[in-house]
């Protein structure tokens, strides 16, 4: 999609049957944007989708779609999104026929030819096989012909088999182009075949919900369920909506949103989100959330449009074909002409070889297979509860060498615990506690949720006034007409309130009133469980440095560094600092790109100045959604060497097609300019290589 091309929220959906073909799909967006009616246009080769943003009724839009798709691409159908067609089938049906015809005339070619390659009767048997077999080609290549497309695939296949007819070799030319028309077909297959698989990694929407309405059932589709209605989820069913159950007891498999192979036990009050399936209990449960605004639909909405955040090995392909096809054409042109007439070279000769160069002179290989590559590393990782954006940041990600983590709640688990209660001289524990609690009533930091957790009687709300949260620093309040700080040391000294540094691990809150020191409390933090398990698996990925940034005070952050073996760490850091180091990281240009890892939420700004930034925690939180590059759906640090571990086997694969495309195609331009390869290895180094390196692509998925 070009800059500035936007959809609206009202766009329609279409899907592509047969689109094979990436250059037709640009294509077929260029000629759209030219349509008077065409407000906006997005083809997604991976998915063959295309949506649409127009003013024209359903009938009348379907009908340009139609018309200008198949005018670009033969064969294309464009039906509405998610309609069944049984048209393709029918298709492919009519097209195998036609080879299959035009195999038995190639064959009464050869027969009638014997001992006469000019025979009359074998050379109307070739042209009846050519024009059989490749008419829709011909056909496909005077339309884009019309829409300036000059270096089409079908053009030059037009043009190299008629060139092989003028000089005479009628069971080449018709040959060449059966076997074209094979090998598009296969690959037609093998891209359908992927298509489907990456399709059914990301197949977890919900098709329809069973509404409690009235005492009765009503089966309706997700979008038409409203917030606060009540629906009833079945066992064995997939969960349509985000809601709380209401009654009812069950196991939930949350493996389509999280890749967690353990499911969860969910109860009445427990909130469960739309993608889940129940396991066995029958669940009563009322609507949270519209099903447009759950994150499973954001989820999928993302990731179906990650195809328009291209890789840097995609854009060089693409830029690469706009260049490599036209050199090889003009060099087809110069080897027929220049041998002869500079050398006194045979026509016949040097024109075959010219074909040769024009039969490999389309790069459909690289242009089909590198961008399902990439969308199969994309529902791969979808599939394993990880979201990436693009295929950019997965590339950034398989050649990540530095992780910068950041430590509450992201390798520790960020449930704090108050260990101990240390008032001053003149302070009462308890009414130590109940000033943190009153400070910390509107925070949704760790630390303020639990100093309210440990304060054995709720404080009045009416005692607190004013309450001001100072990032980095901790809470300026006014406590019944008093002034309390509640928070670092920094934010004491500040303030005019000498305080000692405090000794020992853990997270220090000190607390002071109207000027006064009253004491601290000792708040402790636990490391997840599998954050040792990340940091060694990162480790034999090759990662050379790892680093944790955080807020917490020097002792703390130091304890977590040393327990999990990290290569450096920087303490009691404001959000302003973080960004600083990370600017700091990012100059120092070691080899590989940088990665921050956070929370999504307080992360922000470190997130989106990492070469690609990682949330952990994203079900049911847009914010970390919003924030990042890369979303790890739950809090398990180890999911990032699962992320890394797909990105790289992601560029393999990418890079295997490319070296099997560049080596095929160049032994045989080169055997061919000296005379040792012929039209149908060419054949075969152009549709041949393309089909195979669409197989391997497939192998991300499996």
């Amino acid at each position: 999609m070009e800059q500035g091309d936007k959809l609206a929220g009202s766009s329609r959906k279409f899907a592509l049957v047969g689109l094979t073909c990436s250059s037709c799909a640009t294509g077929i967006e260029t000629a759209l944007r030219q349509q008077e009616h065409i407000a906006a246009v997005q083809i997604n080769f991976n998915r063959a989708s295309m949506e649409v943003d127009s003013d024209l009724p359903q009938p009348e839009l379907l009908s340009l779609l139609q018309r200008i798709g198949e005018s670009v691409e033969t064969g294309l159908i464009v039906s509405p999104w998610g309609e069944p067609t049984e048209l393709r089938q029918r298709g492919e049906l009519w097209q195998w026929m036609r080879l299959g015809f035009g195999s038995l005339l190639l064959l009464a070619g050869f027969l009638l030819a014997g001992n006469n390659p000019e025979s009359g009767a074998a050379i109307v048997a070739y042209l009846a096989s050519y024009l059989l077999v490749g008419g829709t080609v011909i056909l496909a290549a005077v339309r884009n012909l019309r829409n300036r497309f000059w270096f089409d695939e079908h053009l030059l296949m037009s043009i190299a088999t008629a060139g092989a007819l003028i000089i005479g070799e009628y069971p080449e030319a018709v040959a060449v182009m059966l076997f074209y028309l094979i090998g598009e077909l296969l690959q037609g297959r093998a891209v359908d075949r992927s298509r489907r698989a990456i399709g059914a990694l990301l197949d977890i929407r919900p098709e329809q919900a069973t509404l409690l309405q009235n005492g009765q059932l009503l089966t309706v589709r997700p979008g038409q369920v409203k917030v606060g209605e009540q629906i009833i989820v079945r066992p064995g069913e997939r969960v349509p909506l985000d809601g709380e159950i209401v009654s009812g007891e069950s196991l939930l498999d949350t493996s389509a949103l999280t890749g967690e192979s353990v499911p969860r036990r969910l109860a009445a009050g427990d909130e469960l989100l739309a993608g889940m399936i129940n396991g066995e209990g029958v669940l009563t449960v009322r609507v949270i959330r519209l099903f447009e605004q759950s994150a499973l639909v954001r989820i999928l909405e993302l990731v179906e449009h990650a195809s328009g955040n291209k890789a840097e090995t995609e854009r060089f392909i693409t830029r690469f074909a706009r260049i490599y096809t036209p050199l090889v054409v003009v060099a087809a042109g110069l080897i027929a002409l220049l041998p002869p007439l500079l050398m006194d070279g045979d026509w016949n000769v040097w024109c075959y070889r010219a074909l040769v160069f024009l039969v490999v002179s389309c790069p459909c290989a690289l242009l089909v297979s590198i961008p399902l590559g990439f969308f199969g590393g994309i529902g791969r990782a979808s599939h394993q509860g990880i979201l990436v954006k693009g295929g950019n940041y997965l590339e950034t990600l398989a050649r990540t060498s530095t992780v910068v983590f950041d430590k509450t709640g992201t390798l520790t688990r960020g449930v704090f615990e108050v260990r101990d209660v240390v008032p001053a001289a003149g302070w009462a524990e308890a009414r130590l506690l109940e000033l943190g609690a009153l400070a910390e009533m509107h925070s949704n930091h760790p630390v303020g949720v639990s100093i309210r957790s440990a304060c054995q009687k709720p404080p009045d709300p009416a005692g607190l006034q004013e309450s001001r949260e100072l990032p980095g620093l901790g809470i300026i309040a006014t406590v019944n007409s008093q002034q309390v700080l509640v928070g670092n040391r920094r934010l004491l000294l500040r303030e005019g309130v000498e305080v000692d540094p405090v000794p020992g691990s853990g997270t220090i809150v000190h607390v002071a009133v109207d000027g006064s020191y009253a004491g601290h409390l000792v708040i402790a933090d636990v490391v997840r469980e599998d954050a040792t398990e990340a940091i060694a698996r990162l480790r034999k990925l090759g990662i050379r440095r790892m680093i944790m940034l955080s807020g917490d005070r020097q002792a703390a952050v130091e304890e977590v560094a040393k327990m999990l073996g990290l290569d450096g760490y920087h303490a009691e850091l404001l959000p302003e600092q973080k960004l600083e180091k990370v600017e700091e990281l990012l100059a120092m240009r070691h080899p590989g790109k940088l990665a921050v890892v956070g929370d999504g939420i307080n992360d922000a700004p470190v997130l989106a100045r990492a070469d690609v930034g990682v949330a952990m925690g994203g079900l049911g939180s847009d914010a970390a959604i919003e924030a990042a590059d890369v979303v790890l759906m739950t809090d398990e640090p180890a999911k990032l060497a699962t992320a890394i571990e797909t990105a790289r086997l992601t560029e393999r694969i990418v890079w295997q097609n490319i070296a099997l495309a560049f080596t095929a195609k160049g032994a045989v331009l080169l055997l061919g300019l000296f005379g040792l390869a012929s039209m149908w290895q060419a054949i075969f180094a152009d549709v041949g290589v393309a089909l195979l390196a669409v197989m391997n692509s497939i192998r991300i998925i499996r």
